[in-house]
Protein backbone atom coordinates (compact mmCIF):
# COMPACT_ATOMS: atom_id res chain seq x y z
CA UNK A 1 0.00 0.00 0.00
CA UNK A 2 1.14 3.59 -0.88
CA UNK A 3 0.40 6.97 0.98
CA UNK A 4 0.62 8.34 -2.58
CA UNK A 5 0.87 5.78 -5.73
CA UNK A 6 2.73 7.55 -8.13
CA UNK A 7 3.60 4.37 -9.31
CA UNK A 8 -0.02 2.64 -10.69
CA UNK A 9 -0.50 6.52 -12.07
CA UNK A 10 2.53 6.44 -14.17
CA UNK A 11 1.82 3.19 -15.33
CA UNK A 12 -1.71 4.33 -16.26
CA UNK A 13 0.01 7.56 -18.44
CA UNK A 14 2.89 5.72 -19.49
CA UNK A 15 2.76 5.27 -23.34
CA UNK A 16 1.86 9.36 -23.36
CA UNK A 17 4.97 9.66 -21.10
CA UNK A 18 7.24 8.05 -23.63
CA UNK A 19 5.49 10.01 -26.55
CA UNK A 20 6.09 12.99 -24.67
CA UNK A 21 9.82 12.25 -23.56
CA UNK A 22 10.82 11.43 -27.43
CA UNK A 23 9.18 15.03 -28.56
CA UNK A 24 11.16 16.64 -26.39
CA UNK A 25 14.42 14.63 -27.21
CA UNK A 26 13.65 15.46 -30.82
CA UNK A 27 13.29 19.41 -30.95
CA UNK A 28 16.00 19.53 -27.54
CA UNK A 29 14.65 22.88 -25.97
CA UNK A 30 14.84 21.72 -22.45
CA UNK A 31 13.98 25.00 -21.35
CA UNK A 32 11.21 26.84 -22.16
CA UNK A 33 9.75 24.66 -24.87
CA UNK A 34 6.75 24.36 -26.49
CA UNK A 35 5.36 22.14 -23.96
CA UNK A 36 5.45 24.96 -21.56
CA UNK A 37 2.99 27.18 -23.30
CA UNK A 38 0.80 24.08 -24.39
CA UNK A 39 0.83 23.58 -20.65
CA UNK A 40 0.31 27.00 -19.59
CA UNK A 41 -2.50 27.58 -21.73
CA UNK A 42 -4.20 24.21 -20.73
CA UNK A 43 -4.01 24.97 -17.07
CA UNK A 44 -5.28 28.55 -17.82
CA UNK A 45 -8.24 26.82 -19.67
CA UNK A 46 -8.88 24.62 -17.25
CA UNK A 47 -9.50 26.77 -13.64
CA UNK A 48 -10.68 29.76 -15.87
CA UNK A 49 -8.22 32.33 -15.68
CA UNK A 50 -7.29 35.08 -18.22
CA UNK A 51 -3.07 34.64 -17.75
CA UNK A 52 -1.15 31.77 -16.22
CA UNK A 53 2.61 31.46 -15.90
CA UNK A 54 4.67 28.43 -15.49
CA UNK A 55 7.55 28.42 -12.57
CA UNK A 56 10.01 26.01 -11.28
CA UNK A 57 8.23 25.33 -7.97
CA UNK A 58 5.29 26.22 -5.70
CA UNK A 59 8.02 28.76 -3.21
CA UNK A 60 8.78 30.15 -6.50
CA UNK A 61 5.13 31.01 -7.25
CA UNK A 62 4.58 32.71 -4.23
CA UNK A 63 7.94 34.74 -4.23
CA UNK A 64 7.08 35.90 -7.76
CA UNK A 65 3.93 37.14 -6.43
CA UNK A 66 5.03 38.62 -3.27
CA UNK A 67 7.48 40.24 -5.45
CA UNK A 68 5.09 41.21 -8.39
CA UNK A 69 2.95 43.05 -5.05
CA UNK A 70 6.22 45.03 -3.88
CA UNK A 71 6.54 43.19 -0.52
CA UNK A 72 9.18 44.46 0.96
CA UNK A 73 11.07 45.45 4.42
CA UNK A 74 8.76 46.93 6.90
CA UNK A 75 5.25 45.00 5.27
CA UNK A 76 3.18 43.42 6.84
CA UNK A 77 1.86 40.37 4.99
CA UNK A 78 -0.36 38.12 6.62
CA UNK A 79 -0.75 34.53 6.76
CA UNK A 80 -1.39 31.28 8.54
CA UNK A 81 0.13 29.72 11.30
CA UNK A 82 -0.64 26.09 9.99
CA UNK A 83 1.36 25.09 6.20
CA UNK A 84 4.22 24.58 4.94
CA UNK A 85 7.10 26.44 5.77
CA UNK A 86 7.05 28.09 2.07
CA UNK A 87 3.89 29.78 2.86
CA UNK A 88 5.88 31.94 5.40
CA UNK A 89 9.33 31.98 4.55
CA UNK A 90 8.78 34.20 1.03
CA UNK A 91 7.41 36.55 3.07
CA UNK A 92 10.70 37.00 4.86
CA UNK A 93 13.18 36.17 2.40
CA UNK A 94 11.37 39.63 1.22
CA UNK A 95 12.16 41.34 4.20
CA UNK A 96 8.67 41.63 4.93
CA UNK A 97 7.15 40.36 8.41
CA UNK A 98 4.79 37.34 8.61
CA UNK A 99 2.13 38.16 11.01
CA UNK A 100 0.71 34.52 11.90
CA UNK A 101 -3.10 34.18 12.46
CA UNK A 102 -4.13 30.98 14.07
CA UNK A 103 -6.96 28.84 12.00
CA UNK A 104 -10.43 27.34 12.47
CA UNK A 105 -10.45 24.36 14.03
CA UNK A 106 -12.89 22.43 11.23
CA UNK A 107 -11.33 23.37 8.26
CA UNK A 108 -7.69 23.98 9.69
CA UNK A 109 -7.51 27.08 7.29
CA UNK A 110 -6.79 30.61 8.18
CA UNK A 111 -9.73 31.73 10.92
CA UNK A 112 -11.46 35.13 9.26
CA UNK A 113 -12.48 36.65 12.47
CA UNK A 114 -8.83 36.42 13.82
CA UNK A 115 -7.59 37.42 10.52
CA UNK A 116 -9.46 40.98 10.94
CA UNK A 117 -8.15 40.77 14.86
CA UNK A 118 -4.54 40.45 14.12
CA UNK A 119 -4.78 43.30 11.21
CA UNK A 120 -6.59 45.43 13.54
CA UNK A 121 -3.82 45.37 16.22
CA UNK A 122 -0.78 45.59 13.35
CA UNK A 123 -2.07 48.79 12.49
CA UNK A 124 -2.77 49.90 16.12
CA UNK A 125 0.85 49.11 16.67
CA UNK A 126 2.37 51.36 13.97
CA UNK A 127 5.32 49.82 13.86
CA UNK A 128 4.37 47.90 9.86
CA UNK A 129 2.37 48.54 6.96
CA UNK A 130 -0.30 45.76 6.10
CA UNK A 131 0.38 44.82 2.56
CA UNK A 132 -1.53 41.65 1.90
CA UNK A 133 -2.77 38.22 2.65
CA UNK A 134 -1.36 34.97 1.69
CA UNK A 135 -4.23 32.41 2.57
CA UNK A 136 -3.66 28.72 2.28
CA UNK A 137 -6.17 26.00 1.27
CA UNK A 138 -4.86 23.54 3.52
CA UNK A 139 -5.37 19.86 2.39
CA UNK A 140 -6.99 19.97 -1.03
CA UNK A 141 -10.20 22.52 0.97
CA UNK A 142 -10.63 26.39 -0.10
CA UNK A 143 -10.19 28.85 2.40
CA UNK A 144 -13.34 30.97 3.30
CA UNK A 145 -12.58 33.44 0.54
CA UNK A 146 -15.67 35.29 0.62
CA UNK A 147 -14.92 36.64 4.15
CA UNK A 148 -11.37 37.09 3.58
CA UNK A 149 -11.91 39.84 0.67
CA UNK A 150 -14.51 41.56 2.50
CA UNK A 151 -11.46 42.02 5.21
CA UNK A 152 -9.21 42.40 2.50
CA UNK A 153 -10.93 45.31 0.45
CA UNK A 154 -11.99 46.88 4.15
CA UNK A 155 -8.05 47.32 5.12
CA UNK A 156 -7.04 47.91 1.13
CA UNK A 157 -5.18 44.85 0.58
CA UNK A 158 -3.93 42.02 -1.85
CA UNK A 159 -4.97 38.54 -1.56
CA UNK A 160 -2.31 35.45 -3.00
CA UNK A 161 -4.28 32.50 -3.03
CA UNK A 162 -1.65 30.14 -1.81
CA UNK A 163 -3.28 26.83 -3.60
CA UNK A 164 -0.57 24.09 -3.56
CA UNK A 165 -2.23 21.47 -1.91
CA UNK A 166 -5.31 22.31 -3.61
CA UNK A 167 -5.31 22.51 -7.27
CA UNK A 168 -8.44 20.79 -8.73
CA UNK A 169 -10.70 22.48 -5.70
CA UNK A 170 -13.65 24.24 -5.90
CA UNK A 171 -14.88 26.97 -3.69
CA UNK A 172 -18.29 28.72 -4.95
CA UNK A 173 -18.43 27.36 -8.37
CA UNK A 174 -14.96 28.81 -8.65
CA UNK A 175 -11.71 27.15 -8.77
CA UNK A 176 -8.78 27.02 -6.31
CA UNK A 177 -6.06 29.60 -7.82
CA UNK A 178 -8.43 31.74 -8.94
CA UNK A 179 -9.73 33.38 -5.42
CA UNK A 180 -7.43 35.74 -5.14
CA UNK A 181 -5.49 38.67 -6.96
CA UNK A 182 -2.89 36.38 -8.19
CA UNK A 183 -2.74 32.35 -7.34
CA UNK A 184 -0.47 30.23 -6.90
CA UNK A 185 0.18 26.15 -7.06
CA UNK A 186 2.58 23.45 -6.57
CA UNK A 187 3.74 20.76 -8.39
CA UNK A 188 5.74 19.03 -6.30
CA UNK A 189 5.13 15.07 -7.05
CA UNK A 190 3.28 14.54 -3.99
CA UNK A 191 0.47 17.45 -4.95
CA UNK A 192 -3.02 16.41 -6.37
CA UNK A 193 -1.22 17.69 -9.68
CA UNK A 194 2.58 16.37 -9.68
CA UNK A 195 5.12 16.54 -12.18
CA UNK A 196 8.27 14.30 -11.74
CA UNK A 197 10.24 17.12 -9.74
CA UNK A 198 9.61 20.30 -9.04
CA UNK A 199 7.60 22.66 -10.44
CA UNK A 200 4.75 25.48 -9.97
CA UNK A 201 2.52 28.59 -11.77
CA UNK A 202 0.66 31.46 -11.13
CA UNK A 203 -2.31 33.26 -12.44
CA UNK A 204 -3.95 35.98 -12.36
CA UNK A 205 -6.81 38.48 -14.15
CA UNK A 206 -4.25 41.56 -13.78
CA UNK A 207 -1.73 41.95 -16.92
CA UNK A 208 0.27 44.22 -15.21
CA UNK A 209 0.98 41.95 -12.57
CA UNK A 210 1.48 39.32 -14.81
CA UNK A 211 3.39 40.88 -17.10
CA UNK A 212 5.44 41.72 -14.16
CA UNK A 213 6.04 38.26 -12.98
CA UNK A 214 6.83 37.61 -16.58
CA UNK A 215 9.49 39.34 -16.65
CA UNK A 216 10.74 38.16 -12.53
CA UNK A 217 10.52 34.44 -14.03
CA UNK A 218 13.71 34.96 -16.03
CA UNK A 219 16.38 37.53 -13.72
CA UNK A 220 13.91 40.45 -14.00
CA UNK A 221 14.36 40.58 -17.92
CA UNK A 222 13.06 43.41 -20.30
CA UNK A 223 12.83 42.88 -23.85
CA UNK A 224 15.70 40.57 -24.20
CA UNK A 225 17.75 38.64 -21.82
CA UNK A 226 20.23 40.36 -21.22
CA UNK A 227 17.99 43.62 -21.07
CA UNK A 228 17.11 43.16 -17.02
CA UNK A 229 14.80 45.99 -15.97
CA UNK A 230 14.26 44.73 -12.74
CA UNK A 231 15.96 42.33 -9.97
CA UNK A 232 14.13 38.69 -10.41
CA UNK A 233 14.62 35.19 -10.03
CA UNK A 234 15.88 32.20 -12.21
CA UNK A 235 12.18 30.66 -11.97
CA UNK A 236 11.38 29.08 -15.17
CA UNK A 237 9.98 25.71 -15.57
CA UNK A 238 11.81 22.56 -17.27
CA UNK A 239 10.17 21.29 -20.26
CA UNK A 240 9.87 17.76 -19.37
CA UNK A 241 8.09 18.33 -16.24
CA UNK A 242 5.53 20.42 -18.40
CA UNK A 243 5.30 17.39 -20.49
CA UNK A 244 4.49 15.08 -17.40
CA UNK A 245 2.06 17.42 -16.47
CA UNK A 246 0.48 17.39 -19.74
CA UNK A 247 -0.17 14.04 -19.25
CA UNK A 248 -1.14 13.93 -16.34
CA UNK A 249 -3.86 16.51 -16.71
CA UNK A 250 -5.21 14.31 -19.02
CA UNK A 251 -6.94 11.80 -16.35
CA UNK A 252 -6.63 14.48 -13.60
CA UNK A 253 -10.45 15.46 -13.47
CA UNK A 254 -11.29 11.33 -13.37
CA UNK A 255 -8.81 10.75 -10.30
CA UNK A 256 -10.64 13.74 -8.70
CA UNK A 257 -13.48 12.07 -8.72
CA UNK A 258 -12.31 8.82 -7.54
CA UNK A 259 -10.55 10.85 -4.69
CA UNK A 260 -14.10 12.17 -3.68
CA UNK A 261 -15.36 8.28 -3.50
CA UNK A 262 -12.18 7.69 -1.36
CA UNK A 263 -12.97 10.28 1.10
CA UNK A 264 -16.49 9.25 1.22
CA UNK A 265 -15.43 5.56 2.24
CA UNK A 266 -13.17 6.66 4.70
CA UNK A 267 -15.68 8.99 6.47
CA UNK A 268 -18.42 6.86 6.55
CA UNK A 269 -16.28 3.77 8.29
CA UNK A 270 -14.11 6.52 10.82
CA UNK A 271 -16.11 9.13 11.99
CA UNK A 272 -17.56 6.52 14.93
CA UNK A 273 -13.59 6.96 15.86
CA UNK A 274 -12.09 10.35 14.97
CA UNK A 275 -13.20 13.54 13.84
CA UNK A 276 -13.17 13.76 9.89
CA UNK A 277 -12.60 16.27 7.30
CA UNK A 278 -15.59 18.63 6.70
CA UNK A 279 -16.83 20.13 3.35
CA UNK A 280 -19.30 22.58 3.71
CA UNK A 281 -21.99 22.87 0.43
CA UNK A 282 -20.23 24.80 -1.90
CA UNK A 283 -16.64 23.52 -1.35
CA UNK A 284 -14.97 20.51 -3.56
CA UNK A 285 -11.58 19.58 -1.55
CA UNK A 286 -8.99 18.43 -4.13
CA UNK A 287 -7.82 15.81 -1.52
CA UNK A 288 -3.99 16.45 -1.59
CA UNK A 289 -4.00 14.60 2.06
CA UNK A 290 -7.04 13.03 3.75
CA UNK A 291 -6.29 14.52 7.25
CA UNK A 292 -8.29 13.24 10.58
CA UNK A 293 -7.89 14.44 14.06
CA UNK A 294 -7.86 12.57 17.04
CA UNK A 295 -10.36 13.17 19.91
CA UNK A 296 -7.89 12.40 22.59
CA UNK A 297 -3.35 12.16 22.66
CA UNK A 298 -3.24 9.05 20.69
CA UNK A 299 -1.27 9.57 17.96
CA UNK A 300 1.86 8.04 18.53
CA UNK A 301 0.37 4.74 19.50
CA UNK A 302 -2.27 4.52 16.71
CA UNK A 303 0.44 5.61 14.04
CA UNK A 304 2.57 2.62 15.54
CA UNK A 305 -0.10 0.03 15.28
CA UNK A 306 -0.71 1.94 11.44
CA UNK A 307 2.35 0.96 10.80
CA UNK A 308 2.64 -2.66 12.50
CA UNK A 309 0.09 -3.32 9.85
CA UNK A 310 1.68 -1.94 6.64
CA UNK A 311 -0.46 1.29 6.57
CA UNK A 312 1.40 4.46 5.38
CA UNK A 313 1.13 7.73 7.26
CA UNK A 314 1.83 11.27 8.08
CA UNK A 315 1.51 14.18 10.29
CA UNK A 316 1.31 17.63 9.10
CA UNK A 317 2.25 19.73 10.90
CA UNK A 318 4.10 18.54 13.82
CA UNK A 319 4.68 22.46 14.92
CA UNK A 320 2.78 25.35 13.98
CA UNK A 321 4.92 27.70 11.89
CA UNK A 322 5.37 30.98 14.18
CA UNK A 323 6.69 28.23 16.61
CA UNK A 324 9.50 26.90 14.24
CA UNK A 325 12.93 28.34 15.32
CA UNK A 326 13.53 30.10 12.14
CA UNK A 327 10.86 32.55 13.57
CA UNK A 328 12.27 32.74 17.03
CA UNK A 329 12.99 36.10 16.09
CA UNK A 330 8.81 37.06 15.44
CA UNK A 331 9.20 36.10 19.57
CA UNK A 332 5.65 34.09 19.10
CA UNK A 333 4.01 32.22 21.95
CA UNK A 334 2.06 29.10 21.60
CA UNK A 335 -0.60 31.12 23.67
CA UNK A 336 -1.27 33.09 20.71
CA UNK A 337 -2.69 29.99 18.49
CA UNK A 338 -4.27 27.77 20.61
CA UNK A 339 -6.22 26.34 17.50
CA UNK A 340 -2.93 25.40 15.58
CA UNK A 341 -0.87 24.27 18.90
CA UNK A 342 -3.89 21.40 19.44
CA UNK A 343 -3.82 20.35 15.78
CA UNK A 344 -0.53 20.13 15.40
CA UNK A 345 -0.97 17.32 18.29
CA UNK A 346 -3.89 15.43 17.37
CA UNK A 347 -4.21 15.58 13.47
CA UNK A 348 -2.39 12.39 11.02
CA UNK A 349 -3.36 12.24 7.62
CA UNK A 350 -4.06 8.30 5.61
CA UNK A 351 -3.46 7.01 2.48
CA UNK A 352 -5.09 9.59 -0.01
CA UNK A 353 -4.93 8.40 -3.83
CA UNK A 354 -7.35 7.34 -6.54
CA UNK A 355 -5.41 4.22 -6.80
CA UNK A 356 -6.60 2.16 -3.70
CA UNK A 357 -8.49 -0.99 -3.65
CA UNK A 358 -10.94 -2.61 -1.92
CA UNK A 359 -8.22 -5.07 0.18
CA UNK A 360 -6.66 -1.38 0.90
CA UNK A 361 -9.98 -0.21 2.38
CA UNK A 362 -10.65 -3.73 4.37
CA UNK A 363 -7.20 -3.35 5.73
CA UNK A 364 -7.09 0.22 7.05
CA UNK A 365 -10.75 -0.21 8.41
CA UNK A 366 -9.73 -3.24 10.13
CA UNK A 367 -6.54 -1.44 11.60
CA UNK A 368 -8.72 1.33 13.19
CA UNK A 369 -11.53 -0.82 14.07
CA UNK A 370 -8.92 -3.21 16.17
CA UNK A 371 -6.78 -0.28 17.36
CA UNK A 372 -10.64 1.65 19.18
CA UNK A 373 -11.53 -1.66 20.36
CA UNK A 374 -8.76 -2.90 22.35
CA UNK A 375 -7.34 -5.39 19.80
CA UNK A 376 -3.56 -3.90 19.29
CA UNK A 377 -2.22 -7.06 18.56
Amino acid sequence: MQFIDLKAQQERIREGLKKSYEDILSHGRYIMGPEISKLESELGSYIGSKHTLSCSSGTDALSLALMALGVGVRDAVFTTAFSFFASAETIALLGATPVFTDIDEKTYNIDSERLRERIEKTIEEGKLTPKAIVTVSLFGLAADYDEIKKIADEFDLKIIDDSAQSFGGIYKDRKACTLGDIGCTSFFPAKPLGCYGDGGAVFTEDEELFEIMKSLRVHGKGSDKYDNVRIGLNARMDTVQAGVLLEKLKIFDDELSKKQEVAKRYGDHLSKYVEVPVVANGYKSAWAQYTIKLKGLEREELLAHLKKRGIPTAVYYVTPMPLLKAFEYLQPTAKDYPVAVNASKKVMSLPMHAYLTDDDFERIFGAFDDFYKGNNG
